[in-house]
Protein backbone atom coordinates (compact mmCIF):
# COMPACT_ATOMS: atom_id res chain seq x y z
CA UNK A 1 0.00 0.00 0.00
CA UNK A 2 1.10 3.56 -0.62
CA UNK A 3 2.63 5.54 2.24
CA UNK A 4 -0.19 8.08 2.41
CA UNK A 5 -2.72 5.25 2.67
CA UNK A 6 -0.78 3.60 5.49
CA UNK A 7 -0.68 6.88 7.43
CA UNK A 8 -4.40 7.30 6.74
CA UNK A 9 -5.06 3.91 8.38
CA UNK A 10 -3.10 4.98 11.48
CA UNK A 11 -4.99 8.31 11.60
CA UNK A 12 -8.32 6.51 11.24
CA UNK A 13 -7.48 4.03 13.99
CA UNK A 14 -6.42 6.85 16.34
CA UNK A 15 -9.76 8.61 15.85
CA UNK A 16 -11.59 5.31 16.27
CA UNK A 17 -9.75 4.74 19.56
CA UNK A 18 -10.86 8.19 20.71
CA UNK A 19 -14.45 7.38 19.79
CA UNK A 20 -14.38 3.97 21.46
CA UNK A 21 -13.14 5.56 24.68
CA UNK A 22 -16.48 7.40 24.91
CA UNK A 23 -18.57 4.24 24.53
CA UNK A 24 -20.23 2.70 27.60
CA UNK A 25 -18.12 0.28 29.64
CA UNK A 26 -21.17 -1.98 29.89
CA UNK A 27 -20.98 -2.55 26.11
CA UNK A 28 -17.21 -2.35 25.62
CA UNK A 29 -15.60 -3.41 28.90
CA UNK A 30 -12.11 -3.67 27.35
CA UNK A 31 -10.68 -0.16 27.64
CA UNK A 32 -7.99 0.75 25.13
CA UNK A 33 -5.93 3.59 26.62
CA UNK A 34 -3.07 4.08 24.14
CA UNK A 35 -2.22 3.55 20.47
CA UNK A 36 1.43 3.27 19.47
CA UNK A 37 3.01 2.70 16.05
CA UNK A 38 6.28 0.95 15.35
CA UNK A 39 8.33 -0.61 12.61
CA UNK A 40 8.42 0.52 9.00
CA UNK A 41 5.82 3.27 9.36
CA UNK A 42 8.37 5.21 11.42
CA UNK A 43 10.85 5.37 8.53
CA UNK A 44 11.02 7.27 5.26
CA UNK A 45 8.06 7.09 2.86
CA UNK A 46 7.85 3.82 0.97
CA UNK A 47 5.21 1.27 0.06
CA UNK A 48 4.30 -0.94 3.01
CA UNK A 49 2.41 -4.18 3.25
CA UNK A 50 1.11 -3.82 6.79
CA UNK A 51 1.25 -1.32 9.66
CA UNK A 52 2.31 -2.57 13.11
CA UNK A 53 0.60 -1.02 16.13
CA UNK A 54 0.42 -1.66 19.85
CA UNK A 55 -2.86 -1.16 21.67
CA UNK A 56 -2.47 -0.73 25.42
CA UNK A 57 -5.41 -1.78 27.55
CA UNK A 58 -6.36 -1.12 31.15
CA UNK A 59 -5.72 -4.65 32.37
CA UNK A 60 -3.05 -6.14 34.64
CA UNK A 61 0.16 -7.22 32.92
CA UNK A 62 -0.67 -10.87 33.69
CA UNK A 63 -3.78 -10.63 31.49
CA UNK A 64 -1.92 -9.30 28.45
CA UNK A 65 1.17 -11.47 28.10
CA UNK A 66 3.24 -11.10 24.94
CA UNK A 67 1.38 -12.19 21.76
CA UNK A 68 -1.81 -13.03 23.66
CA UNK A 69 -5.17 -11.38 23.16
CA UNK A 70 -6.98 -10.06 26.21
CA UNK A 71 -10.57 -10.97 26.93
CA UNK A 72 -12.81 -8.65 24.92
CA UNK A 73 -10.23 -7.86 22.23
CA UNK A 74 -12.23 -9.67 19.55
CA UNK A 75 -15.36 -7.70 20.39
CA UNK A 76 -13.39 -4.42 20.35
CA UNK A 77 -11.70 -5.31 17.05
CA UNK A 78 -15.00 -6.25 15.41
CA UNK A 79 -16.66 -3.03 16.55
CA UNK A 80 -13.80 -0.96 15.10
CA UNK A 81 -13.51 -3.03 11.89
CA UNK A 82 -9.86 -3.54 12.79
CA UNK A 83 -9.82 -6.98 11.20
CA UNK A 84 -10.59 -5.40 7.81
CA UNK A 85 -7.61 -3.02 8.04
CA UNK A 86 -4.03 -3.77 6.94
CA UNK A 87 -2.93 -3.41 10.56
CA UNK A 88 -1.15 -5.92 12.80
CA UNK A 89 -2.03 -5.43 16.46
CA UNK A 90 0.10 -6.28 19.47
CA UNK A 91 -1.96 -6.07 22.65
CA UNK A 92 -0.15 -4.66 25.69
CA UNK A 93 -1.01 -3.76 29.26
CA UNK A 94 -1.08 -0.06 30.08
CA UNK A 95 0.49 -0.98 33.43
CA UNK A 96 3.92 -1.83 32.00
CA UNK A 97 6.17 -0.29 29.36
CA UNK A 98 4.82 -0.82 25.86
CA UNK A 99 8.26 -1.57 24.41
CA UNK A 100 10.08 -4.88 24.38
CA UNK A 101 12.39 -6.81 22.04
CA UNK A 102 9.99 -6.48 19.08
CA UNK A 103 8.41 -3.11 19.85
CA UNK A 104 11.48 -0.91 19.44
CA UNK A 105 11.19 2.79 20.15
CA UNK A 106 7.51 3.16 19.22
CA UNK A 107 5.72 6.48 18.78
CA UNK A 108 2.56 7.40 20.68
CA UNK A 109 -0.32 8.33 18.35
CA UNK A 110 -3.24 8.52 20.79
CA UNK A 111 -3.99 8.16 24.47
CA UNK A 112 -7.11 8.57 26.57
CA UNK A 113 -5.65 11.57 28.43
CA UNK A 114 -4.37 13.91 25.70
CA UNK A 115 -6.15 12.49 22.66
CA UNK A 116 -4.76 12.24 19.13
CA UNK A 117 -1.16 13.36 18.74
CA UNK A 118 -1.44 15.46 15.62
CA UNK A 119 2.32 16.09 15.65
CA UNK A 120 2.95 12.35 15.47
CA UNK A 121 0.58 11.92 12.54
CA UNK A 122 2.18 14.88 10.75
CA UNK A 123 5.66 13.42 11.33
CA UNK A 124 4.54 10.05 9.97
CA UNK A 125 3.06 11.70 6.90
CA UNK A 126 6.33 13.54 6.25
CA UNK A 127 8.43 10.40 6.76
CA UNK A 128 9.91 11.90 9.94
CA UNK A 129 8.76 9.22 12.37
CA UNK A 130 12.21 9.10 13.92
CA UNK A 131 11.54 12.51 15.47
CA UNK A 132 8.57 11.29 17.52
CA UNK A 133 9.88 7.92 18.73
CA UNK A 134 10.60 7.29 22.39
CA UNK A 135 14.22 6.92 23.48
CA UNK A 136 16.04 3.61 23.46
CA UNK A 137 16.36 1.75 26.77
CA UNK A 138 19.70 1.22 28.44
CA UNK A 139 21.16 -2.28 28.41
CA UNK A 140 20.07 -2.73 32.03
CA UNK A 141 16.53 -1.49 31.37
CA UNK A 142 16.30 -3.88 28.43
CA UNK A 143 17.56 -6.81 30.50
CA UNK A 144 15.07 -6.14 33.30
CA UNK A 145 12.21 -5.65 30.83
CA UNK A 146 12.89 -8.97 29.09
CA UNK A 147 13.18 -10.81 32.42
CA UNK A 148 9.77 -9.46 33.47
CA UNK A 149 8.24 -10.21 30.07
CA UNK A 150 9.56 -13.77 30.24
CA UNK A 151 8.25 -14.32 33.78
CA UNK A 152 4.76 -13.13 32.81
CA UNK A 153 4.80 -15.22 29.62
CA UNK A 154 5.83 -18.32 31.56
CA UNK A 155 3.07 -17.86 34.15
CA UNK A 156 0.45 -17.37 31.45
CA UNK A 157 1.72 -20.40 29.52
CA UNK A 158 1.43 -22.50 32.69
CA UNK A 159 -2.12 -21.27 33.35
CA UNK A 160 -3.20 -21.88 29.75
CA UNK A 161 -1.70 -25.37 29.80
CA UNK A 162 -3.55 -26.19 33.02
CA UNK A 163 -6.81 -24.83 31.59
CA UNK A 164 -6.35 -26.88 28.41
CA UNK A 165 -5.69 -30.05 30.43
CA UNK A 166 -8.73 -29.38 32.60
CA UNK A 167 -11.06 -28.75 29.65
CA UNK A 168 -9.57 -31.21 27.14
CA UNK A 169 -12.28 -33.84 27.47
CA UNK A 170 -15.05 -31.66 28.89
CA UNK A 171 -18.14 -30.81 26.86
CA UNK A 172 -18.04 -27.58 24.88
CA UNK A 173 -15.78 -25.94 22.36
CA UNK A 174 -12.09 -26.43 22.89
CA UNK A 175 -10.95 -24.03 20.16
CA UNK A 176 -10.82 -20.87 22.31
CA UNK A 177 -8.82 -22.72 24.98
CA UNK A 178 -6.46 -24.22 22.40
CA UNK A 179 -6.01 -20.86 20.68
CA UNK A 180 -5.14 -19.19 23.98
CA UNK A 181 -2.59 -21.94 24.68
CA UNK A 182 -1.08 -21.52 21.21
CA UNK A 183 -0.75 -17.74 21.65
CA UNK A 184 0.79 -18.12 25.10
CA UNK A 185 3.23 -20.69 23.71
CA UNK A 186 4.22 -18.43 20.81
CA UNK A 187 4.76 -15.51 23.17
CA UNK A 188 6.84 -17.49 25.62
CA UNK A 189 9.00 -19.02 22.88
CA UNK A 190 9.53 -15.61 21.28
CA UNK A 191 10.62 -13.92 24.51
CA UNK A 192 12.75 -16.87 25.63
CA UNK A 193 14.78 -16.62 22.43
CA UNK A 194 15.93 -13.07 23.27
CA UNK A 195 19.47 -12.56 24.52
CA UNK A 196 19.16 -9.87 27.18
Amino acid sequence: MKWARAVHHVDSLARTCADMATRPVSIFPLRVTQLWVMGGILGHPHDVELVDVALCVDLPVEEVAWLTEPHGSGHWANATRLAQSPIVVFWRSAHAPVWNHRIERPALVWDDVDGVREETLAALGDGEGESVRIGAPTDEEFRVRIERELAVSFDVLRRCTEEYARRRWAPGKLTPIADALWRASEGYLDVSSVEA
